[in-house]
């Protein structure tokens, strides 16, 4: 084994595996709520939220596997006003979720952190633009209930990907970001260290 993704996250498992790359998932198992909740208390950016999450994974795991190479990744949510929104804990709560972004713009962080023997190696931050069109209550919970067993494991109740799709009127940047990963600077790191082909 030389690459582990430090991610429960199928998306992510995904773009690696159509990236043609080799490697294998393990749960990191980071208290992400207890370390959200400090980030934000000592005034941390929901950008800079993301970079934390992401290398608290692969910190974690690479300690314990000396030699391997751990890619943790997360992504954080905030809306115009400034609030954050985290993975829905319910069927309500993702309906909520839904109604507070529905006709408004908000802004995506996915982050990846490389490390090795406990230490990062490397990092980097993909941000993107999302515009979600007016939802009514019915379409609301419609959506949830018949995608809950996917969305619940997503920051912003969707998987662009999928039926994700049709939230939106608009997004500005890649759609490997908005999935959970900034893939093409993880690919180019990858190359440079010799753990992906040239």
């Amino acid at each position: 084994m030389t690459i582990l993704l430090a991610s429960q996250s199928s998306g992510r498992a995904a773009m690696l595996r159509a990236a043609g790359l080799s490697f294998e998932t393990t749960a990191a198992h980071v208290d992400e709520e207890a370390l959200t909740a400090s980030l934000l208390a000592a005034g941390q950016t929901p950008r800079n939220i993301a970079d934390a999450l992401a290398e608290a994974k692969a910190v974690k795991i690479s300690s314990r596997l000396p030699g391997v190479t751990v890619i943790g990744a997360d992504s954080t949510l905030a809306l115009d006003d400034g609030s954050m929104l985290s993975k829905p804990e319910s069927p309500e709560d993702a309906a909520d979720h839904l109604r507070r972004m529905a006709g408004t713009r908000h802004r995506l962080f996915s982050a990846a952190v490389a490390a090795r023997d406990g230490v990062p190696v490397w990092r980097a931050i993909g941000e993107a633009k999302l515009w979600m069109r007016p939802l009514s209550g019915t379409f609301i919970a419609d959506y949830v209930a018949r995608e809950w067993d996917s969305i619940r494991w997503t920051v912003g109740c969707y998987e662009i990907e999928g039926a994700g799709v049709q939230l939106f009127e608009r997004v500005e940047g890649d759609p490997w970001t908005i999935i959970g990963m900034p893939m093409l600077p993880l690919l180019a790191w990858l190359r440079a260290t010799g753990l992906a082909p040239q």
